[in-house]
């Protein structure tokens, strides 16, 4: 056996021997615990047993000298150069002695109870954060200040009907309550404001939208989007533009987003954009009846009305219980005179959602202009009876009673509508025309400065300003009607009839130069043609602008559509699916009624009794504004009721 011996004593007090086993790639290593001589000061003993500490060999020496788990971390040193591959390994000298083995021991113990120690303390220390019992500063605050999520949900629900029932500022207390709890919420940022919004404080409105995008990060499309349709209501377009894209970024599967954002391009003549927009909405939302009824529209507009059925075939299709796509549908219809295919549609409408005021409006409006009035005003009465605060119906009611039965009956209407909702511009507006109309001319006077003290900037403001402008011109009041006419253009410029009713007035005063320059301003400052038939100061022309919306939507100028007629192949598909609504004879009689039975439907459906209409629209129906009603005192399922009659009979 080959073995490197030690130096001389007196260099030297100890060494490290290595032995050869009989299998010459492993080494055997014997520590002494002495000091180690360098290879530079015995270099002529090492020489003669070169081939025991070859390079081959030190690798598995170096395994064999790696310290165990169960060496002291203490006593070892590892080599600062990582290519070192040296044979010997230096350790710190230990104390020999009878003791020294019981100390390693301890020390080996203690390091594993601290190694212990310090994990179950950082396990304590992240449990405790969590818990508040273990600060007591934090406890007291915690214990109040956190409350479940439903409290929050009912508080939702609390707020929507007060506000339904125009108390506001207790709705607006309310919210701002919970933001002071759930301040990460979006939903209460929408809710308030809104109510802000019907209240007119669009300044605030806006300051709550931009405090909830910040609270939840940019990430609450819903934010975004009520923002932005603000935003668009201030003819901010520019920055309802930047709004929607906010709003399709941070979620890009908001249908109402890509819709918002179509419409208001199509409000300002971009149609290819919104095309786009609305084929974005189709993509990552997938069918959507709002995108497909858009897109009818535009159809529509565009004089391709086969393929405007089919768009709203398929959002029929998407929501059956979609009663605006019935509506918009049965609109169109209207407009290329299909009665009996519109009558059927009004039908579905009403099917869909008995309770719409809208669907039970329009028809009714439809009826009385094909000249049935009796029916006509039942059907406002149905709408009226199941919507006793809505101010429009009794408007529209109101107008019909005018011009079929009496003036005194009409008032008793408009007061009442004037009373439901006392902010609602066309109700005064209408009413005004009516006394105008009457000879009261300082009651219309009066009626009109009650509609323009709502709101001086809308479009019932500038129908209101023409109107009365008419009225001055018809009295003789010249300067007024002038200044009536240049306020109502300053609100609107794109009414024909304004222009022209103005230049009919210098003419009539001898003013031929004067009338021309009226006319040829009007055609230098408008940027589309403008149906505004609507204008007229007629009886269907004081209706509600529920009407007129869809109207103006149907009635663009179609030369702003010149899309071709191959762009929407890919969205209209094939017609195998398509309902046909198409008379299988072109019999378009008024007179021709459905196998629709009204009077079963609401009896059924509604409960209400057709012979007591009468007498529910002679009954106000004010509901108390100090109380908010119990869901369950207004409405109760049949089958609850029929079980307490039984159950009456035999007690």
């Amino acid at each position: 056996m080959n073995s490197i011996p030690s130096p001389p004593p007196s260099s030297s007090p100890s060494s490290t021997i290595l032995t050869q086993s009989k299998n010459p790639n492993y080494l055997f290593k014997f520590n002494l615990k002495v000091p180690i001589l360098p290879f530079h000061s015995s270099s002529s003993h090492l020489t003669a047993h070169a081939p025991c500490c070859t390079l081959r060999d030190s690798n598995s020496v170096l395994e064999k000298n790696a310290p165990s788990s169960e060496q002291s971390t203490r006593n070892y040193i590892p080599p600062k150069d990582s290519n070192f591959d040296g044979t010997l390994v230096v350790r710190r000298p230990e104390f020999s002695g009878e003791n020294s083995g019981e100390e390693v021991k301890k020390e080996k113990e203690i390091v594993k109870e601290e190694a212990k120690a310090s994990s179950i303390d950082v396990g304590l220390t992240t449990f405790a954060k969590k818990m508040p019992i273990f600060e007591p500063g934090r406890v007291e605050s915690d214990s109040k200040d956190k409350l479940l999520t439903v409290n929050l949900d009912l508080a939702l629900y609390k707020a929507k009907v007060l506000a339904r029932n125009f108390r506001y500022e207790e709705a607006e207390e309310m919210l701002l309550k919970c933001l002071s709890y759930w301040p990460e919420d979006g939903r209460l940022y929408v809710a308030l404001g809104k109510i802000m919004i019907k209240q007119s404080k669009t300044s605030q409105a806006r300051e709550i939208y931009e405090k909830g995008c910040q609270a939840t990060q940019g990430e609450n499309a819903f934010i975004w989007q009520c923002w932005a349709v603000l935003e668009k209501k201030m003819g901010n377009v520019r920055r309802a533009r930047e709004l929607f894209d906010a709003a399709t970024v941070a979620d890009k599967k908001h249908v109402a987003a890509w819709h918002g954002w179509a419409v208001l391009e199509l409000k300002q003549g971009n149609i290819t954009k919104a095309r786009n927009l609305l084929s974005k909405g189709l993509q990552y939302c997938g069918q959507n009846e709002y995108i497909y009824q858009t897109l009818a529209l535009l159809e529509a507009k565009a004089n391709r009305y086969q393929q405007a059925r089919y768009l709203f075939n398929q959002a029929t299709r998407c929501n059956p219980k979609s009663c605006a796509s019935w509506l918009a549908w049965a609109q169109m219809e209207v407009e290329q005179e299909n009665y009996r295919i519109a009558r059927k549609l009004f039908e579905n409408a009403v099917q869909a959602s008995p309770k719409n005021r809208f669907a039970w409006h329009v028809w009714g409006i439809f009826e009385a202009n094909l000249g049935k009035i009796d029916k006509g005003r039942k059907l406002l009465k149905i709408g009226h009876a199941l919507n006793p605060r809505d101010a429009v119906l009794l408007q529209s009611l109101a107008l019909i009673e005018y011009k079929h039965s009496s003036a005194n009956r009409a008032r008793v209407l408009f007061k009442r509508a004037s009373e439901l909702d006392p902010k609602h511009q066309p109700v005064w507006f209408a009413w005004g025309w009516m006394e105008w109309k009457e000879g009261n001319l300082n009651t219309a006077r009066e009626l009109y400065r009650k509609a323009l003290s709502i709101d001086q900037n809308s479009e019932s403001a500038a129908r209101c300003l023409q109107a009365w402008g008419v009225l001055e011109q018809r009295v003789g009041n010249l300067l007024a009607a002038r200044r009536l006419f240049r306020s109502s253009l300053n609100i609107n410029s794109q009414s024909y009839v304004t222009w022209m009713t103005w230049a009919s007035l210098e003419e009539d005063q001898g003013n031929p130069v004067r009338a021309e320059e009226i006319r040829n301003l009007y055609f230098q400052q408008r940027t589309e043609v403008v149906d505004d038939a609507s204008w007229v100061m007629g009886f269907l022309d004081i209706l509600d602008p529920a009407i007129d919306s869809l109207r103006r939507l149907l009635k663009m100028n179609p030369n702003s559509f010149n899309v071709p007629p191959d762009s929407m192949r890919n969205i209209t598909g094939s017609k195998k699916n398509m309902v046909d609504y198409s008379s299988e004879d072109d019999d378009n009689d008024v007179d021709n009624d459905s196998e629709f039975d009204l009077d079963a439907f609401i009896m059924d459906r509604l409960s209400i009794d057709v012979s007591k209409l009468e007498v529910q629209l002679e009954t106000p129906k004010f509901p108390s504004t100090n109380k908010i009603l119990s869901p369950r005192r207004i409405w109760r399922p049949s089958s609850r009721t029929a079980n307490q009659s039984v159950s009456s009979k035999y007690r």
